[in-house]
């Protein structure tokens, strides 16, 4: 038996219940106007800790949350479509969410840095660059790197962009930096 196959009887529930029915159309506005950015880990799924439903948010999941150049060229998208395609509505927040225990950290080890850089992973000045160690430190510096990305610019300025820590010990998602 896969290990899928019990997510797909899940799936037939869903499909039943007709949720899908109600959800926001294109050019995808979230109905909570947010855009999450957050780590893959699976102890850190939107859903659980933060209640999101579907149609609330669009959620970008990345290993340790990071804003990356492919992050920013998504973003860049969304801030197109909506300045050409929804001009009247009001826009939408960003969230960075980082999270402590991370694994992302492990790209601090240089023999595993080192592997990874080999296998084809990141280099490894980008892969040291991407371990969140200390969540409250990291998620500041992509919050500066969303606010200064040309890409999203003229938009950013309609966007409000918030940072976030998430202690997986005691389950509470703290405010690092204030939307605005």
């Amino acid at each position: 038996m896969s290990n899928f196959a019990p997510y797909l009887e899940r799936n037939q529930a869903f499909a039943a219940s007709g949720a899908q029915a109600d959800v926001p159309p294109i050019p995808f506005v979230p109905f909570k106007q947010l855009y999450l950015i957050t780590c893959i880990d699976p102890r850190v799924e939107p859903a659980a800790v933060l209640g999101v439903r579907l149609g609330e948010a669009i959620v970008a999941r990345n290993v340790g949350g990071r804003v990356t150049p492919a992050v920013v060229k998504d973003l860049a998208w969304i801030v197109h479509l909506h300045e050409n395609k929804t001009p009247d509505a009001d826009w939408f927040e960003i969230a960075v969410i980082h999270h402590t225990d991370c694994g992302s950290g492990l790209l601090a080890d240089d023999d595993l840095r080192a592997g990874y850089a080999a296998r084809g992973g990141w280099d490894e000045r980008t892969s040291l660059e991407m371990a969140v160690l200390e969540p409250s430190e990291t998620v500041q510096r992509d919050v500066a790197k969303l606010c200064s990305a040309p890409e999203l610019a003229p938009g950013i300025g309609d966007i409000k962009i918030g940072g976030y820590a998430y202690d997986l010990g005691t389950g509470r998602v703290t405010t690092v930096v204030q939307p605005g």
